[in-house]
């Protein structure tokens, strides 16, 4: 048995993805409150696995969850691409025409609005968790709001989808990191031994004494050893002004490289972190 630490409660799109990421085999998921509960989880049991919401296709990174990922020193050990799917639900014997409020996360009900626009007497109101909106609506048995998540939270619930599918946006996809305690790098080894290793998550910062050019020196470097930049995001560095971290996902089929560019850039970065290193994750289908 997997046992997987999510952000939210059961039903939430994070228990989606622990389960299509550890396909086969059985999940348990550890509900925490927040990300930096999740992270710490994680840390004081070497057993538990972590899965951490890191990028959207439609509202980009999510900053605070790579400075959390940093300062953790767990190992990113995989990653799965979601198609988020927003339906709308309620109690059973309820109909769309007797909502007067709809709950969800903010993000969830930007995604939703257009379908709204039918439905002008609905107010939507924002809440902290798409899956917990729905487990309120149950647990109180509100007959006159209704809440928009994924179909899983309407299964645990006890809820009836209304409707299914209501984003505007079909081509909507949330990215996952899966992240583990792995100090020995177990997971690391066995993937490396299966030669699947081609893909990596690093961070660096660049030299105090900067010369001009620093960053691209370094990116020309990975490009010079055939490594592919699929992702760069800079955090600000608290309490050093104008200066940042730089966070990249790199792509490559050959490890003995990758290893040799690593080596090179290192001497041109003021430090470098390998924040792990795994196999190109799935994506789930987009219906």
């Amino acid at each position: 048995m997997k046992r997987v630490a999510i952000q939210g409660v059961e039903g939430a799109n994070h228990q989606i993805a622990a389960e299509e990421y550890f396909q086969g085999e059985e999940v348990q998921v550890v509900p925490c409150n927040t990300f930096p509960e999740l992270f710490q989880a994680v840390r004081e049991d070497d057993s538990l696995y972590g899965i951490v919401a890191i990028e959207n296709t439609l509202v980009g990174s999510i900053n605070s969850n790579y400075t959390l990922l940093h300062e953790s020193g767990l190992s990113v050990i995989g990653e799965y691409k979601l198609r988020i799917k927003h339906n709308l639900m309620a109690l059973p014997g309820v109909k769309i025409e007797d909502l007067t409020e709809v709950h969800s996360h903010p993000m969830a009900l930007a995604q939703c609005a257009p379908f709204f626009r039918k439905y002008p007497n609905i107010r939507l109101i924002e809440s902290d968790d798409t899956a917990a909106s729905a487990k309120e609506v149950a647990e109180k048995g509100l007959k006159h709001v209704g809440a928009i998540a994924p179909k899983i939270a309407a299964n645990l619930y006890g809820l009836n989808i209304l409707a299914k599918g209501i984003e505007t946006n079909k081509k909507n996809f949330t990215r996952f990191l899966v992240v583990k305690d792995d100090r020995a790098h177990i997971e690391t080894a066995e993937l490396l031994q299966k030669n699947k290793i081609n893909r990596s998550s690093l961070v660096f910062s660049l030299p105090q004494a900067r010369e001009v050019g620093s960053l691209s020196k370094i990116l020309t470097v990975l490009a010079f050893y055939g490594l592919n930049l699929s992702k760069i995001q800079s955090n600000p560095v608290v309490g050093h002004e104008w200066e940042y971290l730089f966070y990249i996902d790199l792509t490559f089929d050959n490890y003995t490289r990758y290893i040799q560019a690593l080596d090179a850039v290192r001497p041109l970065c003021g430090t470098l972190t390998v924040l792990g290193e795994y196999e190109m994750g799935r994506q789930s289908h987009e219906e």
